[in-house]
């Protein structure tokens, strides 16, 4: 048996990759130290906060997304494919290219959600704030179904 130990060895050394930029160190970020910032293409109110790597680069992120209570996320779609965990609050998500609230499905604190790229969705903090946190593979892209909904179009 310590012979089959001793020849795993090499070869799980071998599948060694390198480590992202920036990750390659042991490093814990408490919620106290999330930065949380406006994002052009959401609503004014709503944060976001870049907890792991470069959304706008090719490589892994994970960011937060925290929305109050009442904001609505109106139909977009995202390139790449995302694992929404929901931190706190209850997650509203419904699919589809019109926000329905009859589509909208709840999911509450702990629950995993899996958004493949390009899927048409929409969100709304319906029963009070919401924080999800996002991880995906870069460069993060946002797309409104309809450019009106954009908060970059506004002339306000």
């Amino acid at each position: 048996m310590s012979q089959k130990a001793s020849d795993a060895k090499p070869a799980l050394q071998s599948e060694v990759r390198p480590h992202q930029l920036g990750q390659d160190a042991f490093k814990a970020i408490l919620s106290e130290d999330v930065d949380w910032k406006s994002f052009p293409a959401f609503p004014p109110t709503v944060r976001l906060a870049v907890v792991v790597g470069q959304p706008s680069g090719t490589g892994p992120y994970t960011i937060r997304v925290k929305v109050p209570h009442g904001v609505k996320l109106m139909p977009h779609r995202h390139r790449e494919d995302r694992i929404y965990t929901v931190i706190s609050g209850v997650f509203y998500i419904g699919l589809g290219d019109e926000f329905d609230a009859n589509k909208l499905e709840a999911y509450p604190a702990g629950a995993v959600i899996i958004l493949p790229g390009n899927t048409p969705h929409f969100h709304w903090a319906k029963s009070s704030e919401y924080v999800t946190q996002v991880t995906a593979i870069g460069p993060l892209g946002l797309e409104y179904v309809s450019g009106k909904d954009d908060p970059r179009n506004s002339n306000s």
